[in-house]
C-alpha cells in the first residue's frame, strides 16, 4: 500500500504488448472477470484477484473508480492460508491413532497414510481463516508502465500471471541491465553489465560529493542528491557475496568508503533528492531500481480537501517525477560508462576515495 498516502514502495514493469483499440471499452469486463472472490471456506492455500484501491472490500467495482485520467489504479488482493507445521503434525497423529483404533490394524500402509494426510490438510484448510495482503497498482497507459507496490519476487510473479490472465498483456520487470546492454561495445565483459546498477549507485555516491550534491543531468538541468542513513555494499554474488552495511550521518560513512577501496560496490542506499523546490527521500535498490518507502515532497494543502482525485493525481505526478530523475541520472551515468571515458571517471573516483 502507499499510493493513497504515506510512503510508497514499488517495482516497475513495462507492458510489452500494444493495447487493443477498444481497450478502455473492455477494461471493466476484464477487471471484473479476475476480481477477488471470497474463498474463506475453500481448501486452497492461496487465492487472489483485483479489488478497488479506494475500498478494498469492493471487488465488484461498483463505482468503476479505477480510471483516473491516463492512469488505471486498483489493488491486488492475495489471501493465504498457512497451517503451522507443529499443529499439522499433532492433528495428523490424532487422525492416525483414530484410524488404527477403528480399523483394528497395527500399522498404516504408505498409501493410506498419504490419504490420511491429505484429508487432515483439507479439513484444516477449510476451517483456517485466510490472511489477506493488498498491493497497489498504478498503470500509466501513456508510458506503458506499471508501478506495483511489492518488491518481493514471488508476489511479483503472481501479479504478472494474473495481469496476463486479465488483460492478455505481458509484463517485463524493469532491469537496468536491459538498458545498459543497448550500448554495444561499452562493457568489458558480461559481468560488467550484470553489476551495472551497483556501478551506477557507487558512481552516484561519488557524484553526490563532487560538487556538494549537485549533479548535472543530460537535459542540462541539475538535481541535488545526498546519500543518507544507510548504505549497503557488496562484492560478489550469491553464496560467495561479502557485504557490509554502514549507518550514520553522511559525513561519518568512512567504513563505506573503505569497503569501496576493497572492491565492493553499493547495492542499496538511502537517498535524498531535491529538484525544483521538491524533496524526496527513499531507499534505492541498485540491482532492480526498485524504490522503497518513497517519502513525497510536502505540498500545499489542497483548496478542496474533498477532491480526492486531484490529490491522488498530484501524488502520482510526484512519484513519476522522482522516477524520471533517477532515469535521467542513469542516462548521465551511461554517457560516461563507455570504456574510453570510464577510465577517466575511475581515476576521479579513486582520487575521491583518497580524501
Amino acid at each position: 500500500m502507499g499510493l493513497l498516502k504515506g510512503g510508497f514502495s514499488f517495482a516497475r514493469f513495462h507492458v510489452e504488448d500494444d493495447l487493443p483499440r477498444d481497450f478502455l471499452n473492455s477494461i471493466n469486463k476484464q477487471i471484473k472477470a479476475c476480481a477477488y472472490r471470497d474463498q474463506q471456506k475453500s481448501t486452497q492455500e492461496k487465492s487472489m484477484g483485483w479489488v478497488s484501491l479506494t475500498d478494498v472490500l469492493d471487488a465488484d467495482f461498483k463505482h468503476a473508480d479505477y480510471i483516473l485520467g491516463d492512469y488505471l489504479i486498483f489493488c491486488l488482493r492475495i489471501d493465504r492460508k498457512l497451517i503451522a507445521p507443529k499443529l499439522l503434525k499433532l492433528k495428523l497423529l490424532e487422525e492416525e491413532r483414530r484410524y488404527l483404533a477403528q480399523s483394528g490394524k497395527e500399522r498404516i500402509g504408505k498409501q493410506t497414510a498419504a490419504g490420511i494426510k491429505e484429508k487432515v490438510e483439507m479439513e484444516m484448510m477449510s476451517r483456517q481463516d485466510a490472511v489477506p495482503s493488498f498491493y497497489d497498482l498504478l498503470w500509466s497507459l501513456g508510458k506503458n508502465t506499471v508501478y506495483f507496490s511489492s518488491l518481493t519476487d514471488k508476489v511479483a510473479d503472481d501479479f504478472a500471471v494474473l495481469f496476463k490472465n486479465s488483460f492478455a498483456l505481458n509484463l517485463k520487470r524493469f532491469s537496468p541491465q536491459d538498458k545498459a546492454a543497448q550500448l554495444k561495445g561499452a562493457f568489458e565483459s558480461p559481468d560488467s553489465i550484470s553489476l551495472i546498477g551497483r556501478e551506477f549507485l557507487t558512481w552516484l555516491w561519488y557524484k553526490s560529493e563532487e560538487r556538494g550534491g549537485n549533479i548535472a543531468l543530460t537535459s542540462g538541468k541539475e538535481v541535488e542528491l545526498h546519500f543518507l542513513k544507510r548504505i549497503a555494499l557488496e562484492a560478489g554474488e550469491g553464496e560467495y557475496a561479502q557485504g557490509v552495511v554502514c549507518s550514520g550521518l553522511h559525513a561519518e560513512l568512512k567504513e563505506g568508503k573503505e569497503a569501496l577501496r576493497q572492491g565492493k560496490k553499493v547495492k542499496e542506499a538511502g537517498i535524498r533528492l531535491i529538484h525544483d523546490k521538491n524533496e524526496w527521500e527513499f531507499i534505492f535498490k541498485a540491482d532492480t531500481f526498485d524504490i522503497q518507502s518513497l517519502k513525497l515532497p510536502v505540498t500545499q494543502p489542497p483548496e478542496n480537501p474533498q477532491d480526492k482525485e486531484g490529490n491522488l493525481l498530484e501524488r502520482i505526478y510526484l512519484i513519476e517525477a522522482a522516477v524520471k530523475i533517477i532515469d535521467d541520472l542513469f542516462d548521465a551515468f551511461l554517457k560516461v560508462r563507455p570504456a574510453d571515458r570510464w577510465k577517466e571517471e575511475l581515476k576521479k573516483i579513486s582520487r575521491w576515495l583518497e580524501n
